[in-house]
Formats: C-alpha cells, sequence, structure tokens
C-alpha cells in the first residue's frame, strides 16, 4: 500500500468544483455558540405542528388504499445483530477502556493483507472520509497523552494528533452551551477529506462520500451494542469549531457527522 501525502490528492483536483462544494456544504452549516444565541434561529415552526410533521411515512398516493394484501411485515427480532439500540439521550460520566475503542472501529479496517477492501462500501475504493477517536473523558484509558487519534485503516495503527493535550477545545466545539446529553466519554468523527472526494467523481464525489459515512456510522452503531455501549449520532455542532479543534484546514476536511460514545 501507498503512503500517499494528503496534499498531493490537491494536484489532481479542480478548484471551480472543490469552491462549489464548499459553497453549497456550508449552506448545512448552523453556528452554534454562545456568542450568536440570541440572534440565531433554525425555523419558527410550532411544537404542535413540529409533532404532525415528523415521525411519519410517506404514502404515494394518501388518499387511496391500496396496499398488498399480504399480512404485516415482520420486524427484525431484539437478538438479530443487525437491531440497533435506540440512539442514547444522556450519557454517565463513565470512562470507556481502549480495548473497547480498537473492537469499536475494527469493521473500519482493512479487511487482510492481501486487498485495499475494508469493512465497508467505497465507490471506486476511495475511502475519502478520515475516522478520528477523541477522549472526552479523564476516565478513558487512552494510550497516549494527546486527546486525538487519527485511524489509518490500511496500518490499522492510530496516528497521534498533535498538540490534542487538552481536550476543552474539542468538548466545547462538539457540546455546546446548554446541551442536555449528559457525558459522553468518546466522540468519533467522520470528516470527508475533499481532494480525495471530487478529483476523480467531482461533484458525484461529494453525494458518494456521504452514503459511504452512513456505512461506517451504522456499523459502529452496531458494533456498540454487541459492545453494550451508548451510541448517538451528533449534529449538534459548527464545522469551523471543530476543525479547528482537530487541527484541520476547513476548507479541505468537512467534519460531516459526530458519533458520541458512552458506557
Amino acid at each position: 500500500m501507498k503512503n500517499i501525502p494528503h496534499d498531493y490528492y490537491i494536484k489532481f483536483s479542480d478548484p471551480k468544483v472543490s469552491e462549489d462544494v464548499l459553497d453549497f456544504h456550508n449552506k448545512g452549516n448552523f453556528t452554534i455558540h454562545d456568542c450568536v444565541k440570541n440572534i440565531s434561529s433554525l425555523h419558527n415552526l410550532p411544537e404542535h405542528l413540529l409533532s404532525d410533521l415528523t415521525g411519519n411515512e410517506l404514502q404515494i398516493y394518501p388518499d387511496m388504499d391500496i396496499t398488498t394484501n399480504e399480512p404485516i411485515l415482520d420486524t427484525l427480532a431484539t437478538s438479530s445483530p443487525l437491531y440497533r439500540n435506540q440512539s442514547c439521550d444522556f450519557f454517565d460520566a463513565s470512562g470507556i477502556a481502549f480495548e473497547s475503542i480498537k473492537k469499536l472501529i475494527s469493521p473500519l479496517l482493512r479487511k487482510d493483507e492481501t486487498t485495499n477492501k475494508r469493512g465497508y462500501p467505497s465507490a471506486g475504493a476511495l475511502y475519502s472520509v478520515e475516522v478520528f477517536c477523541c477522549s472526552l473523558s479523564p476516565d478513558n484509558t487512552w494510550p497516549c497523552s494527546e486527546k486525538i487519534l487519527h485511524l489509518l485503516p490500511n496500518s490499522r495503527k492510530f496516528e497521534v494528533i498533535q498538540d490534542s493535550f487538552d481536550n476543552s477545545l474539542l468538548t466545547e466545539a462538539i457540546l455546546p452551551q446548554g446541551h442536555k446529553i449528559g457525558n459522553p466519554s468518546v466522540a468519533i468523527i467522520y470528516a470527508m477529506y475533499i481532494p480525495k472526494t471530487l478529483f476523480k467523481y467531482r461533484y458525484r464525489g461529494y453525494r458518494l462520500a456521504l452514503m459511504e459515512i452512513g456505512s461506517m456510522y451504522m456499523l459502529a452503531d452496531l458494533q456498540c451494542k454487541h459492545l453494550n455501549l451508548k451510541s448517538r449520532q451528533w449534529s449538534g455542532y459548527t464545522d469551523n469549531m471543530l476543525c479547528r479543534a482537530l487541527g484541520l484546514n476547513p476548507t479541505l476536511f468537512f467534519p460531516s457527522c459526530v458519533h458520541l460514545i458512552g458506557g
């Protein structure tokens, strides 16, 4: 396997495509910070209307009873390995052993020494999503004093992010003031590396990378159940604050999902 410097991909990127995707991606960015809490809003929908509009199924012909005659479909048994736990509403303050973290990310690694295939699908085998494992709790057992580790799936090792000894900036970026989910122990951050995302498939590469992220966090979510860990996908963060905490360039790395883990 070749160890290619990450900035080498920029050589093959179309600046116009990168600019357009960055502009589009930023439209979905929501500033979550105490300094703008009184001047920013997501919507003005009343609670009763939100209740009516959420949790529903979409019928193409809502006024016609043209469903199939077969008996009602069976759901997964709770004993099935594909039956996921509900997203955690509140994390208790507890540490996680690093051995559990290693098992948690095992579905994301290269399968064996003879292939570059990993445990999830990726268009063109580009694998344009980078994974960062971040310790948020002082009670975690962690292999180093730095709190942020970058997953190297082919090498099956972690790259230590330098100058990440203090996780206060990271915690502030992930968990803004006023959150009500308690104290997760670990955050797994899935970030698209845009030059690698776009150089081959151009605009469509953005969509493919989002598909890849969904596959990755679903595998990690199911692994959480297997390891008896609590789990929640989280979007309550601002990209620039999170990139700053990770030491990443926000024009090249797009944090697309934070996966909160707790004991």
